[in-house]
């Protein structure tokens, strides 16, 4: 605002011009993609480093990989078709669901080299899809959670309550369907301790699995799916059901059953008593039994190791064509000039090289040997224009 007096002597007040909203952005030089930028030209030299690089890089840890793989000892026993009796071969969908039928097998697994402590044991099941979407969704995190959670079944059907309408604990059909084989070992008519310590994740049983959670009205109806649990033990200390809820994303899977704390020799006959109770037969699934060691990169695995050495083999052909390609640009460039031209160009080279080494006397030598030997030879292999 400006003030002004009249010929009156009265004062005037004048406005001063409005300011105009703008909707210009604020400037930036990032915006305006004004900051310094480098853009690599893509020479065959550098190509070719690079692709150098990757199989220096590659071939190693490819190897170092598949070394490592080949030092853990795994043994594979698959046990549900044998251990099914002669009389019910053709029969095993009746023998597996029949309570009266005995379903204790024994098989001697031989040890073929040393498997230091600690040896871990694995159930494997193939052909059994965990990452069902129905069946991964028949859960109830709450109730797994808390006791205040416990009529949380909403998501557990079909298996979420009883015929009275009493929550089944835990709920769903993942727990429903849990593992129920069993293993006993024995080395040398002496039973061998396997340790269920850590075999699930520590956070699994801290945070998804309530201390205060106990099995309610589980395995009662008519139709078992799988294992029963102890209903004075909490869900946070049933290691085997929290192992089991933590769903395959691949339908043939291993899970940890627990540990033997102890070195085997080679050539040890380990006996081991199934109890073969849990039903892959009506969807024709298979089971099997591992025994492992680990190393730094964890269990046996070649894949890992095939694919880095793979890759840093397969980077030997473009460096050879990129090589070759190079060499013959070099030489049809060295063919457009005379006999005289390229004397002339060599006595530049040699005078230039003497000035250089002059200027940068630290320059290295074999540098400067490995330039004159690759302008040599396409100097001779280049030959007279016709």
């Amino acid at each position: 605002m400006r003030g002004a007096t009249s010929s009156s002597g009265g004062t005037t007040v004048e406005s001063a011009p409005a300011k105009r909203n703008s909707r210009k952005p604020k400037y930036s030089r990032f915006t305006q993609q004004e900051l310094p930028a480098c853009k690599p030209i893509l020479t065959p030299g550098w190509v070719i480093t690079a692709f150098v690089a990757v199989g220096i890089i590659f071939i190693p840890i490819g190897l170092t990989t598949l070394f490592a793989s080949e030092r853990v000892v795994e043994i594979v026993d698959r046990y549900d078709k044998d251990c099914i009796p002669h009389n019910y071969q053709n029969e095993s969908l009746e023998y597996i669901q029949s309570s009266n039928t005995n379903k204790t097998c024994t098989r001697s697994l031989t040890i073929p080299k040393q498997m230091k402590s600690p040896v871990f044991i694995y159930y494997e099941l193939d052909n059994f899809y965990q990452n069902h979407r129905r069946y991964v969704k028949s859960r109830s995190d709450k109730q797994l959670r808390s006791k205040a959670g416990e009529t949380n079944t909403d998501s557990c059907k079909p298996e979420a309550v009883t015929p009275s309408n009493a929550p089944i604990v835990p709920c769903g059909l993942i727990a429903w369907s849990l593992f129920n084989d069993t293993y006993g070992f024995s080395l040398k008519n002496k039973a061998l301790y396997v340790s269920k310590k850590n075999i699930a994740w520590k956070s699994d049983q801290n945070y998804k699995f309530g201390s205060d959670v106990y099995p309610k009205n589980f395995q009662t109806g008519g139709l078992i799916g799988g294992a029963k649990l102890n209903s004075s033990i909490p869900l946070s200390e049933q290691v085997d059901l929290i192992v089991w809820m933590r769903t395959a994303a691949l339908p043939s899977f291993r899970k940890l059953y627990g540990r033997i704390e102890m070195d085997l020799e080679a050539n040890d006959v380990i006996t081991v008593t199934i109890e073969n109770n849990y039903n892959t037969y009506s969807f024709g699934g298979k089971k099997k039994l591992v025994l492992s060691t680990t190393s730094w990169i964890g269990g046996k695995n070649d894949f890992l190791g095939k694919a880095y050495l793979t890759v840093g083999l397969l980077v030997i052909r473009p460096i050879c064509l990129g090589i070759g390609i190079h060499q013959e640009y070099e030489l049809e460039l060295l063919k457009q000039f005379s006999v005289h031209t390229k004397c002339r160009l060599l006595h530049a080279l040699v005078k230039n090289f003497h000035l250089g080494a002059l200027t940068f006397p630290k320059m290295p030598r074999y540098q400067v040997a490995v330039a004159w030997l690759s302008f040599i030879v396409a100097f001779v292999l280049s030959g007279n224009p016709s």
